[in-house]
């Protein structure tokens, strides 16, 4: 049951946005607020980003534009007397200011309850000491460090922990002194080394090349709990979770495996008396099943903003509810409008996501990928199998790739080296390696890679090798299909059938193939996300396109009444959350003025690709062929491109040339102004 008491609220979001806290904070608030207004809550925002969705007019009752710190948010709940306050939709920011505010008796001085998982079972899970003792009770097992002053120590250590070990210097910073070593041999060096910068040093046990699987938790304060949504990490142990590309529901854990992992978090999530939403992250040994829980989030994430859209489970809109005192069988699934959210999501598709880096907009930055976070944003790719996903999910990024192959050749001068060391172009290094003639037996021996995902991968290599003993006029229909149902595009067919070279021109030959896949009828079909894998009916308006697939989900009217609104794609350096509140506004807009507002779009922590803020969302790719398959399923009155930042209007001339209705600006002064040549003109 509801807490009536709770009248006034304060949320606390994350400020600023930095690399490991971005537009999936804003996502998050804004969702809460959503249902604490459902509830008749008067809501209270502390947030000082003003390129956020959650400041804008209508979502909160009470804005304040200012520092998410101790001091200001008690100057504000002095003023504002919330009776209750919400932590974990803002980030670590949120937290830390919230453990503060509990430590120093503010809250408890002016009567503030915490709503949702307590202070303590917060601190629990952030401090690494309290965190293991917890589990330990349990039994459950953690990653064990011990700290040694001497080498002795530290051989005995390393004896009793087994081999391999990693040795880190304590205190010191940016893993100086530290490495992994095999025998006794490299420890001694490994030791001398690291005491030389610091008195202490930690032997741990080394997972790596152990798997990466994460899980989204939830549980009401009646204990009840369900697991969202599980993830795999495509690279092995030792690269940030934030930096790897994720694969959603996992692909490679046997069944036993899953529901092992799957049980053992819900039993941590009851210990530590989480109530709401948090993320569990193991590493986990494919030989022996051996497996160690890495760390626990008890607020949302960046995995959290992932697990929603991946799933169509709205988490940060069912946690906030939770905080107000709801189990979650009183709570309906909003995506279905028919069945509980007490209810574990099913997928029929495979979701990718994939971070996106600005690495060479700085001088002489390190690309290689570690234990610690570099990328800028992320984008997320749907599709029926995994070969389509991740060729959707490559051209997303932006990087100028078309997909696993039939990029720009990559100049690389030692292939193993690269393919050992991750950098953030390790996955084309494959695709090279691949095209060389390395095995999936190599590959996995120097990236430790699972062979799943390689054999994958070899699969669109092979697809890719098939099409380039063909051309144009001798390419059948049957692996012209088989192409498009694994993700390849008109573009990359064409340049596989070595038509981009007879044609001179990219836009030219794409076209040419897409009008021999029409002649075909091979064209593409719209499904829809809907929490359930259609076991019931459902009706929703999140949608994804895809060729692996015989007839559409839904229904188009063709009556020319919606209007396409383009997103504006990954965050990157200078084109961020401030496009997710223009394409936002617009959809509004749309809607008051009696038109069905269509959003494209594919940046998983954005409010515009929330499902219940347009009419329909593709959570697709900002291609012109994706954007033109859209158009002529949906015959829309037109299509917006100004509120997405740089990528819609790249479009913008190549829609017009298709005769599309570009509202706004004309195409052609779009280009005037974009082309600096003939800007001056």
């Amino acid at each position: 049951m509801k807490d009536e008491n709770i009248k006034k609220v304060l949320l606390l979001g994350s400020g600023a946005l930095k690399i490991g806290e971005a537009g999936e904070f804003d996502y998050s608030g804004s969702q809460a607020l959503k249902a604490l207004r459902e509830e008749g809550v008067q809501t209270v925002l502390i947030n000082p980003n003003i390129a956020t969705v959650q400041t804008s007019e209508g979502v909160a009752d009470q804005i304040y534009f200012l520092p998410v710190q101790p001091y200001f948010v008690e100057r504000v709940i002095e003023k504002e007397r919330p009776d209750g306050i919400l932590l974990s939709f803002g980030g670590q920011t949120a937290l830390n200011c919230g453990v503060e505010l509990y430590k120093s008796g503010v809250l408890e001085k002016y009567n503030v309850k915490v709503l949702g998982t307590p202070v303590q079972a917060i601190m629990d899970t952030e401090d690494r000491e309290l965190f293991v003792e917890k589990l330990d009770e349990i039994d459950v097992k953690t990653i064990k460090s011990e700290a040694c002053e001497n080498i002795e120590q530290a051989r005995k250590a390393a004896a009793d922990l087994g081999y391999p070990v990693i040795i880190r210097a304590a205190y010191a910073l940016g893993g100086l002194g530290s490495g992994f070593a095999d025998n006794e041999e490299e420890l001694n060096k490994l030791a001398e080394k690291a005491f030389s910068f610091s008195p202490q040093v930690l032997v741990e046990k080394s997972l790596k090349g152990w798997k990466e699987i994460e899980y989204e938790v939830v549980r009401d304060r009646y204990d009840n709990c369900i697991t969202v949504c599980n993830m795999e990490n495509f690279d092995p142990l030792g690269i940030h979770t934030g930096e790897s590309i994720v694969i959603a529901p996992s692909q490679t854990l046997t069944n036993s495996e899953y529901h092992k992992l799957r049980a053992l978090a819900i039993k941590i999530i009851r210990h530590i008396g989480i109530v709401g939403e948090c993320n569990v992250q193991y590493a986990f040994d494919p030989k022996s099943e051996d497996y160690r829980v890495i760390e626990v989030n008890a607020r949302l994430s960046r995995s959290s903003a992932l697990a929603s859209k991946a799933t169509g489970y709205p988490l940060a809109f069912v946690a906030a509810k939770l905080g107000m005192g709801y189990g979650l069988f009183e709570l309906k699934n909003s995506v279905t409008k028919t069945t509980s959210a007490f209810f574990e999501p099913a997928l029929d598709y495979v979701v990718c996501k994939i971070p996106r880096w600005d690495l060479s907009k700085f001088r002489g930055v390190d690309k290689e990928l570690g234990s610690s976070m570099k990328s800028v944003g992320e984008v997320m790719a749907i599709g029926r199998n995994f070969e389509e996903a991740i060729q959707k999910g490559l051209r997303m990024i932006g990087q100028g790739m078309h997909g696993f192959v039939e990029n720009k050749e990559l100049k690389i001068d030692d292939i193993d080296a690269a393919l050992k060391e991750p950098t953030d172009k390790r996955v084309f290094v494959i695709s090279k390696a691949m095209h060389k003639g390395y095995s999936v037996d190599d590959i996995h021996e120097l990236t430790k890679i699972d062979k799943w995902f390689l054999e994958k991968l070899k699969h669109i290599i092979d697809i890719d090798e098939a099409m380039k003993k063909c051309n144009i006029n001798t390419l059948d229909k049957d692996l012209l299909r088989t192409a498009k149902v694994y993700g390849f595009t008109d573009f990359q067919i064409a340049r596989a059938v070595g038509l981009e070279q007879e044609l001179h021109s990219m836009a030219k030959a794409g076209l040419v193939v897409r009008q021999l896949r029409k002649n075909y009828g091979i064209l593409p079909v719209v499904k829809q996300i809907d929490t359930l894998a259609a076991e019931y009916p459902a009706q929703t308006n999140y949608l994804y396109v895809t060729y692996a697939g015989v007839k559409s989900d839904i229904t188009f009217e063709n009556d020319h009444r919606s209007i396409i609104v383009l997103g504006s794609g990954a965050y990157r350096i200078g084109s961020s959350v401030e496009f997710d509140w223009c394409g936002v506004q617009a959809l509004n807009t749309i809607r008051r003025e009696g038109y069905r507002s269509v959003m494209i779009n594919y940046n998983p922590e954005t409010v515009s690709t929330d499902y219940d803020m347009c009419d329909r969302l593709y959570f697709d790719e900002l291609t012109f062929e994706r954007v033109m398959d859209i158009i002529d399923l949906e015959q829309p009155h037109g299509v917006i491109v100004s509120t997405g930042g740089q990528i819609p209007n790249n479009l913008a001339m190549r829609l017009d040339e298709q005769h599309v209705n570009i509202l706004g600006t004309k195409a052609q002064d779009i280009d005037n102004a974009e082309d600096r040549a003939k800007f001056s003109q």
